[in-house]
C-alpha cells in the first residue's frame, strides 16, 4: 500500500482522503494539526493515527507522502519540513507565498532527491487536458487572446482565511494562482508578467487582482492574456481564448468539466463533458503516486518551474 499522512485538517483534507480511497493500493495512515482537530477527523475519515506534532508524525509513521493542507502561510515551512525529514510533498496551492521560499524549498528537494509538488489538480482535470489538445491540435489557429476569470464575493471577516494577512490571505493565493496555472498549462508557452495590479486592504491583503501576460514563442505571434481575480464580487467564472480561426471556453475552470470549441464565427465545432469524474482530486494523486514509484523528484505537469515562476509574479502583483 501506498502511504499517504495529512498535515492540517479542514475541509479540503477531507477531499483528499476521498480521492485516495478511490485509488487502489493507496491509503491515508495518519493525519496531524496543530488545531486539536486530528482526532475528530481521523475518526470521521477512518484514519488510524492522529497526532498534534508534525514532526512527530513524520518520525512515528515515515509515511511515502504528505499532502499539505494547512493554510498558505504554513506550507513553505511545513514543506521544507517534510523534505528535510526525506519525507516526498505534496502542498495545496499556492505552495509558497514568494520566490524566494519556492527556490529554497525545491533546491533542497533536488539536492535530496526527495518528490515535492504543488497540488494544482485543475490541470489533471480531463475538460482541462481535452482543452489542451484542442490548442496543440491547432483547432483555433494560433492563439492570439485570453482571459482566464475566477471571483466569488467572500465573507469580510478579517479573522478568516480569505482576509487575514496573517494565515496568507488574498486574492492571489486562492484564485489567481489557478488563472495563471491553468492558462500557462493550455497555452504552453513561455509567460511574462507585463503588467500586475492589486486592490488591497489596509493591511496590504489583495483583494482584486488584474494582470497582463505575454505568451511567447519564436516564429509565433504573442499572445496576450488577461488574469482576473476578486474575492468583493461574483464574476462569470470562465476561461476564453481566441486564436486565430476560432476560439475555446472553459466555464468554472478551477473546476472543469466542460470545454466547448467554437469556429471563426463562433459556431460551435465541438464539445466535452466529464460525466466520469467524481473527485477531481485522484488525478494529481495518482499522479504522486506515479512519479514516487518511478523515482521522479518532479511532476512534468506540475513542475517546480512552474510554482516558482508562479510565485515571482506574486512578488510583482504584491510588491
Amino acid at each position: 500500500m501506498f502511504r499517504f499522512s495529512i498535515m492540517g485538517a479542514g475541509h479540503i483534507a477531507n477531499k483528499f482522503c476521498d480521492s485516495v480511497r478511490r485509488i487502489d493500493d493507496a491509503e491515508v495512515v495518519a493525519v496531524a494539526s496543530r488545531t486539536g482537530r486530528a482526532k475528530d477527523f481521523a475518526l470521521v475519515n477512518g484514519v488510524p493515527e492522529y497526532f498534534d506534532s508534525y514532526s512527530e508524525m513524520l518520525e512515528v509513521v515515515k509515511p511515502d507522502c504528505v499532502y499539505v493542507a494547512a493554510t498558505s502561510n504554513a506550507h513553505y515551512e511545513l514543506s521544507k519540513l517534510c523534505i528535510e525529514s526525506g519525507v516526498p510533498v505534496l502542498c495545496e496551492k499556492a505552495m509558497f507565498l514568494n520566490s524566494k521560499n519556492a527556490k529554497e524549498v525545491f533546491a533542497i528537494a533536488e539536492n535530496k532527491g526527495v518528490f515535492a509538488m504543488e497540488a494544482m489538480w485543475s490541470r489533471f482535470l480531463p475538460a482541462i487536458v481535452k482543452a489542451r489538445e484542442w490548442i496543440r491540435a491547432g483547432r483555433i489557429g494560433e492563439p492570439i487572446y485570453a482571459t482566464a476569470a475566477i471571483g466569488f464575493k467572500a465573507e469580510e471577516d478579517p479573522n478568516n482565511r480569505y482576509y487575514c494577512k496573517a494565515l496568507g490571505g488574498g486574492a492571489a493565493f486562492d484564485l489567481t494562482v489557478y488563472d495563471y496555472e491553468i492558462l500557462t498549462f493550455l497555452i504552453d508557452r513561455p509567460a511574462e508578467v507585463v503588467s500586475a495590479h492589486a486592490v488591497k486592504t489596509d493591511d496590504g491583503v489583495d483583494l482584486t487582482d488584474h494582470i497582463l501576460l505575454n505568451f511567447t514563442k519564436n516564429g509565433c505571434r504573442d499572445c496576450l492574456a488577461v488574469c482576473e481575480s476578486t474575492l468583493l464580487a461574483k464574476l462569470d467564472e470562465k476561461i476564453v481564448i481566441y486564436g486565430s480561426s476560432g476560439k475555446l471556453e472553459i466555464p468554472r475552470p478551477h473546476f472543469a468539466t466542460d470545454c466547448y470549441l467554437y469556429d471563426a464565427n463562433f459556431e460551435l465545432m465541438d464539445s466535452f463533458k466529464d460525466n466520469v469524474t467524481e473527485n477531481g482530486f485522484v488525478y494529481e494523486t495518482e499522479e504522486v503516486i506515479r512519479c514516487i514509484k518511478s523515482g521522479k523528484i518532479e511532476s512534468e505537469t506540475v513542475p517546480h518551474s512552474l510554482t516558482i515562476a508562479c510565485a515571482e509574479m506574486f512578488d510583482e502583483l504584491l510588491a
